[in-house]
């Protein structure tokens, strides 16, 4: 393979569709991650779990395995350390999901990262935790809940992982003003409740990356979750809460065909929130990257093209702070995107928000990162 390893080479079409023979390389070059590796980052994606055969962005899909064990040096599950899925009952784990991913991605020399502990809104949190019984001493049975679960999970996983999003969306995106919860209200407050997330956490893992993981963006409308942000990871070093680094998730949408404009017109701003987080010492990891096609015209080469000429801008200004070590893309592959079901275009064209489309070929966005990745300075 002219001196690449496995991982080092990306396929330009792996398969006409999950479920066919994968297809041999018409070409080779570098993976995302050997690219990115050579300025001190890590590439990596979400992916899911499947049972065998199903037709979804799992590590059970053929297709899908072979074409993020090829590019990627690192995962994340998409749901299934979530509470949601991981914690059925107050007094049981459903662990068999991830255990599966987690041992596909340890076979595939991937590491992985883990998402999330605390998903603090209330509309996340499993039904039964909605509505608990804290009884007569509310703050200590809520502590008792949050502790049990971050140690039992991170007792399980030790050191095989090396990096949680421990706290993710606490803040509200329309005010900056921390969601309240179940638990924050058994606990007194926001505060105490994201505090003693962490401080378990560090706990539990000392060696372990601990990241606040918020979808706040450069897009208009987003000072307001900006400023909350800042104001969050300001009061975490005030009093001391062991937070390593903040995780932007990097759902972008797209503002029209003039993407050099719109990234002009967004850097100050997003320059001025990046100098505010890497001035406090958190280091930054872009955790879920992909591209709603908003304000673009249905014709699948203009979208295209002004979607990666849109990610290429956002990733040459993010990339261009030394803080951040990784990005992660929240898949790879547009057949099995979430903003699909998530937010459909209004004139019925299918979304196209990854680096490879439906049919596994690799789309003008896959150039652009590799070619954000080529141009950023070095770690």
């Amino acid at each position: 393979m002219t001196g690449f390893t496995r991982r080092e080479t990306m396929f330009g079409t792996i398969a006409g569709l999950a479920a066919a023979p994968l297809a041999a390389a018409a070409r080779e070059a570098p993976s995302l991650d050997t690219l990115a590796r050579r300025k001190g980052i890590r590439f990596g994606s979400a992916i899911a779990w499947g049972a065998p055969g199903a037709d979804r962005g799992s590590f059970a899909n053929p297709a899908y395995a072979r074409l993020v064990s090829s590019e990627c040096g690192s995962i994340v599950s998409e749901n299934e350390m979530k509470w949601q899925w991981l914690r059925p009952s107050p007094t049981t784990f459903a662990f068999e999901r991830f255990d599966a991913i987690l041992g596909w991605a340890e076979r595939e020399h991937l590491a992985v990262r883990g998402h999330n502990l605390l998903w603090h809104q209330p509309k996340w949190f499993p039904a039964w935790l909605n509505s608990y019984d804290f009884g007569a001493t509310p703050k200590r049975e809520a502590e008792r809940v949050l502790t049990t679960h971050i140690d039992t999970v991170l007792g399980r996983y030790g050191k095989r992982i090396t990096s949680y999003d421990v706290v993710n969306e606490a803040v509200r995106p329309a005010d900056g003003v921390l969601y309240d919860t179940s638990l924050s209200r058994a606990m007194g407050g926001a505060e105490p409740t994201l505090d003693l997330a962490f401080h378990t956490a560090r706990a539990a893992a000392p060696g372990a990356q601990l990241v606040y993981n918020d979808y706040m963006s450069w897009e208009p409308g987003n000072a307001a979750h900006r400023t909350g942000v800042l104001k969050l990871l300001e009061g975490f070093r005030r009093r001391g809460t062991p937070v390593d680094a903040l995780g932007i998730q990097s759902h972008l949408v797209t503002q029209g065909l003039d993407t050099k404009a719109s990234v002009a017109t967004l850097e100050r701003d997003w320059r001025h929130f990046l100098d505010a987080v890497t001035q406090m010492g958190y280091r930054l990891l872009l955790t879920e990257l992909d591209v709603r096609d908003n304000a673009l015209p249905a014709d699948v080469t203009t979208r295209d093209r002004a979607v990666a000429d849109f990610t290429r801008g956002y990733l040459d200004v993010t990339l261009s702070y030394p803080a951040v070590r990784d990005v992660l893309s929240w898949g790879l592959c547009d057949r099995y995107s979430w903003i699909e079901g998530f937010e459909p275009r209004k004139d019925g064209s299918r979304r196209r928000p990854t680096l490879y489309d439906t049919q596994f070929r690799a789309k003008p966005m896959r150039e652009a990162v590799a070619a954000a990745f080529a141009a950023a300075p070095p770690r």
